[in-house]
Formats: C-alpha cells, structure tokens, sequence
C-alpha cells in the first residue's frame, strides 16, 4: 500500500505534536515513532482548530 501525501502541512503537524505533548518523540523517532493514539489525538485537534476557524469566519 503506497503512503498518501500528508493533508496537513509540518508546522501545523509540529504545532500539534507540541500542544499534546509528544512533539519531543517525534524529534527522536519520527513520525513513524508516534502511537495511534497520538495521530488519532492530532486528527481530532486539526478538525477542531478547523471549526473553530470556521466559526470565526462565519462570525465576520
């Protein structure tokens, strides 16, 4: 199965990894050294920082 190109851009996965507290692993192992649980945590924050900029736009 090929590797599907990141949605996310690295300063906002980075921006994430260090909001939640595991930026420090991925400096040492990679993205590749995260867990599921991490990646999964850090979907869940990219769509709320998308919604709630959303909001904000809506509210302009």
């Amino acid at each position: 199965m090929g590797r599907r190109r990141s949605m996310m851009s690295d300063s906002l996965k980075e921006e994430i990894a260090k909001e939640l507290g595991f930026y420090d692993k991925v400096q040492k192992e990679g993205w590749g050294g995260i867990t599921t649980r991490d990646a999964g945590n850090m979907v869940k924050r990219a769509i709320q920082m998308a919604e709630e900029q959303m909001m904000n736009n809506n509210q302009k």
